[in-house]
Parts: C-alpha cells; sequence; structure tokens
C-alpha cells in the first residue's frame, strides 16, 4: 500500500491539475471566471477539503480499507469533475 503522504499527493495534484484544466479551457474559449468554471473549482476544494479530512481521520477501525476507499473516492470524484470540464468546452 502507498504511504498517507503519497495519498495526499496524489489528492493535491489531481485536483490541482483540475483547477488548472478549468483555466486552460476558460482561456482557450475566451470566457474567463464563468459560473460554470467556479463551480467545478468549489467543487474541487470543497473535495480536497474532504477528502484530505478523511485521509487523518485515525478513529476506523480498519485503516487500510478506509485509505483504499479514499483513493476509489478520490478517483469517482475526479472523473466526475473531468466530465464538468469537457462540458466547458
Amino acid at each position: 500500500m502507498a504511504s498517507i503522504k503519497d495519498l495526499k499527493k496524489d489528492v493535491n495534484n489531481v485536483l490541482g491539475d483540475l483547477i488548472e484544466a478549468v483555466y486552460i479551457v476558460e482561456t482557450a474559449n475566451g470566457k474567463h471566471d464563468s459560473k460554470e468554471g467556479s463551480k467545478i473549482i468549489d467543487s474541487a476544494i470543497e473535495t480536497f477539503d474532504d477528502l484530505i479530512v478523511k485521509i487523518n481521520d485515525r478513529s476506523v477501525e480498519n485503516r487500510k480499507k478506509h485509505l483504499n476507499a479514499v483513493r476509489a473516492e478520490l478517483e469517482t470524484k475526479a472523473k466526475g469533475l473531468v466530465e464538468e470540464i469537457n462540458k466547458l468546452g
């Protein structure tokens, strides 16, 4: 199993890249600070906060299973955000 530090880096990198993608798509389309883009960015930040809280939760019974679930949730939420970003373009 990957370390907790690596999982936190993955969460940060994936969601940071998605936020950057919103800015790139908006710039390419000539739309700056659109409501849809802001909504996606807010959702990414909220997801980041939620996942970091879950990673730091040490009160779970089976830590390994819990962290694997967090990783799966990151994947699911990232896919949803990518679909929303694709709708911007």
